[in-house]
């Protein structure tokens, strides 16, 4: 299992177009996510993540490079994991109810709630509306094309997104969580995780293996 150290920022009102600018004025590493996990999904895309937080809200940011990239999805919670799509899932309180937040490469985002694949609730347009989003590609939907210069997404994503719970700060939690990069319909189908997960078939939602994510 990894372990990762999630600094905090001490920031006033940010918004998600600051977000690659304020790590990279914070020095922080990218991390990179590369596990291949099932051999008949072999592609690895170019994928790196870092993430930060305010106490209020997580800074996320992705930086991707792949082969093709699409965005057909241009409404929130649809299926976003069949574009270009990198995904943060956690178990922020330590009991067995973990969120699964999805963005593809134009920021529609899908987030949902529960204790295992089935039976997920999906968050209302409330709560996705709140989560931030800058996208280097823009925000408009479009078919697969070439990856030519690669592309980034940052995501402000207040504790409030987290609709399951009521987490007033994030500040000194130990939280459960992976990362993952996958396009279940593009030209070259991927599942990339950061996190090793030992499953027979592609499957992002096993908590049990779950990094550790130490917040500052």
């Amino acid at each position: 299992m990894k372990n990762l150290t999630i600094k905090k920022l001490l920031l006033p009102e940010v918004t998600a177009a600051d977000i690659p600018g304020l790590l990279d004025q914070q020095h922080l590493p990218f991390q990179v996510l590369n596990c291949i996990n099932w051999e008949e999904f072999s592609y690895r895309p170019q994928v790196r993540f870092r993430l930060a937080h305010t106490g209020k809200a997580f800074l996320l940011n992705f930086r991707v490079r792949e082969e093709t990239i699409r965005a057909r999805y241009g409404t929130d919670n649809g299926d976003v994991w069949k574009d270009s799509c990198v995904e943060f899932f956690l178990n922020p309180a330590g009991d067995n109810v973990y969120y699964n937040l999805e963005c593809n490469c134009a920021g529609t985002l899908l987030i949902g709630a529960g204790s295992t694949r089935q039976g997920r609730m999906r968050a209302p347009a409330e709560i996705t509306s709140r989560v931030d989003r800058w996208c280097s590609l823009g925000r408009q939907p479009f078919g697969e094309r070439p990856d030519t210069d690669g592309w980034e997404v940052a995501l402000m994503i207040p504790v409030d997104a987290l609709f399951q719970h009521r987490i007033s700060s994030l500040t000194g939690r130990q939280i459960r969580a992976n990362f993952y990069k996958c396009g279940d319909e593009l030209k070259t189908p991927h599942f990339v995780s950061w996190n090793p997960i030992h499953t027979p078939k592609p499957d992002f939602h096993r908590p049990e293996f779950f990094g550790k994510l130490e917040l500052e």
